[in-house]
C-alpha cells in the first residue's frame, strides 16, 4: 500500500468524523443529549474495537506499549471534552473555526520535533485551509460581538488537543496491530469522557431501549472504529503534518452531511470555503507527485514498515 493510499485512510477518517455532528442533531431531536450520544459513542465503538481484536489482533503487548496507547487515549478525550466546553460559550461557527486551527498546530508540532521548517507546499495549503475555513463554517458575514475568552482557551485546547493525538497517534505503538492499538486508545480516551463529560447513566436508565442504541451504534462506527482505526494505519505513514492537512476534511464533510441528513441551509460563501478547502488539501499532492523520482510527500516516514 503506497502513500496515496495511507492518505485515502485519513481523508475517510476524516468525512468519517464530520457526519457526527448531523446525526448527534438527529438525535436531539427525538430528545436524547449530547452527553448520552457521546457515551454510547464511545461504549459502543469500544466493544467493536475489543471484538475486532479478540478475532484478529493475537500479539501480547508489553505493559509499556498498553500504558503509551492509554497515554494516546487521553489526548482523543480532551477534544471532544474542550469542544464541548467551546459551544457552550461560543457559536457553533466560531467554535469549529477555533477546532481547526488544528491543521496548523499539527504542521508545527511535526516541523518542532523533526527540527524542520515546513515545506513550503504544506505553508501554502495551511493559508488557503485557514481561508477555506473561515468561509466554510460561515463566519465571514456573521454579525460582529464580543467573544466568551473562555470559550476561545477551550476551542484552542480542542484544538492542540487534537492535533496532539494525530502527532502521537503517527509515534506512538507503531508496531502494535491496529485493532489492538486502536481498542486501547479507546480505553483511555473512553474512561476519562465517560468519567468527566459523559455520564454512564444512560447504560440502565432506559435510554438504549428507547432508540440510544441506535445512535450509539451508529456513532461508534463513524466516530470510533473508522477514524481511530484508518488513522493509526495511515497517520505512522504519512506523518503528522500532512496528516493534519487531510484531516481538513471532515468540515467539508461536515457541511455536507448538514445538508443531506438535516436539510440546512449552505450558503455561496460556504460552498466556496468547502472548495478552498479541498485545494488547500490537494496542493502538497499534486505539487510533489508531479516531480519525478520524488516520493509523493516531502514529510518522511516515522516508522519502519511492519
Amino acid at each position: 500500500m503506497n502513500k496515496l493510499k495511507y492518505s485515502l485512510l485519513i481523508l475517510i477518517g476524516a468525512c468519517s468524523y464530520g457526519i457526527l455532528s448531523s446525526i448527534m442533531k438527529i438525535g436531539m431531536k427525538e430528545g436524547f443529549t449530547v452527553n448520552q450520544m457521546l457515551g454510547g459513542q464511545y461504549v459502543f465503538g469500544w466493544t467493536f474495537l475489543l471484538i475486532l481484536m479478540l478475532v484478529f489482533s493475537r500479539k501480547k503487548l508489553s505493559p509499556k506499549q498498553w500504558l503509551s496507547l492509554l497515554f494516546v487515549g487521553i489526548t482523543m478525550s480532551g477534544t471532544s471534552i474542550f469542544y464541548g466546553k467551546t459551544i457552550e460559550h461560543l457559536p457553533a461557527s466560531i467554535s469549529v473555526v477555533l477546532l481547526f486551527q488544528f491543521t496548523w498546530i499539527g504542521v508545527l508540532l511535526e516541523a518542532v520535533a523533526d527540527r524542520r521548517f515546513p515545506s513550503r507546499g504544506k505553508v501554502v495549503s495551511i493559508i488557503i485551509l485557514i481561508a477555506g475555513t473561515l468561509l466554510a463554517g460561515g463566519v465571514i458575514g456573521e454579525a460582529g460581538g464580543s467573544l466568551d475568552l473562555m470559550g476561545v482557551v477551550y476551542g484552542l485546547l480542542s484544538a492542540f488537543s487534537f492535533a496532539l493525538y494525530m502527532f502521537v497517534s503517527g509515534r506512538v505503538g507503531t508496531t502494535v496491530p491496529a485493532f489492538s492499538k486502536s481498542f486501547f486508545m479507546t480505553t483511555g480516551s473512553g474512561v476519562i469522557v465517560l468519567s468527566v463529560f459523559a455520564s454512564p447513566s444512560f447504560l440502565w436508565d432506559g435510554a438504549l431501549v428507547d432508540g440510544l442504541w441506535k445512535y450509539g451504534i451508529a456513532l461508534g462506527i463513524l466516530g470510533i472504529l473508522i477514524p481511530v482505526v484508518f488513522f493509526s494505519i495511515g497517520m505512522p505513514k504519512v506523518g503528522s503534518g500532512t496528516g493534519a492537512i487531510l484531516g481538513a476534511a471532515e468540515l467539508p464533510a461536515a457541511v455536507v452531511a448538514s445538508v443531506l441528513l438535516v436539510h440546512e441551509h449552505v450558503s455561496g460563501l460556504q460552498w466556496m470555503g468547502i472548495v478552498l478547502i479541498f485545494i488547500g488539501i490537494a496542493i502538497p499532492q499534486i505539487r510533489f507527485s508531479k516531480r519525478k523520482g520524488r516520493p509523493l510527500y516531502e514529510t518522511k516516514e516515522t516508522t519502519a514498515r511492519p
